[in-house]
């Protein structure tokens, strides 16, 4: 069954009121604004490491269930044994290229305690553990509530990643 996602509710989530860029871009986007109403997964990403295949999953999951109003949203990071260490531009023509990547990407992005990004940071703020390695994703409701949140080695289509999915559509 096909729908169309909700409106943003008119309350912007804390947690998603926060403008950054579109990869390799000079487009600034407000997450609340774009994306708030759908069900959100949050990735960081690397072009080099070892779970750089799960941009295939994260992709496959995407293309299976935004029609039902879920969103990836990619944030590569080169935080990690500096395994993304391109710029912008590289690293969306290897996403592109090589993993056919539709899903939004945005700017290269700091997420270790410290030094993360104010989305990073917020995630923390609202439960999650920054991430450890590349590839940790949060779910986010239709609210825009953190929901959960995987590791690594937690592929996209694992089932507990799609049976949360499916109960946020």
């Amino acid at each position: 069954m096909t729908t169309t996602p909700q409106a943003a509710p008119e309350t912007c989530s804390h947690l998603l009121d926060i403008e950054t860029r579109r990869l390799a871009s000079d487009e600034v986007v407000n997450l609340c604004e774009s994306y708030q109403g759908q069900v959100i997964l949050i990735v960081n990403t690397a072009s080099r490491c070892g779970f750089t295949s799960q941009y295939e999953g994260l992709e496959a999951l995407y293309r299976r269930y935004q029609d039902q109003g879920l969103v990836v949203l990619g944030f590569p990071s080169n935080d990690f044994a500096n395994q993304e260490p391109g710029n912008e531009e590289e690293i969306e023509q290897f996403c592109r290229l090589t993993y056919s990547v539709e899903f939004p990407m945005f700017e290269k992005v700091h997420v270790k305690r410290g030094a993360a990004s104010p989305l990073f940071q917020r995630l923390a703020d609202a439960g999650a553990p920054y991430p450890k390695w590349n590839f940790y994703k949060y779910l986010i409701d239709r609210e825009g509530r953190l929901v959960d949140h995987y590791v690594s080695f937690t592929k996209p289509d694992d089932r507990k990643i799609v049976r949360a999915i499916e109960k946020l559509l």
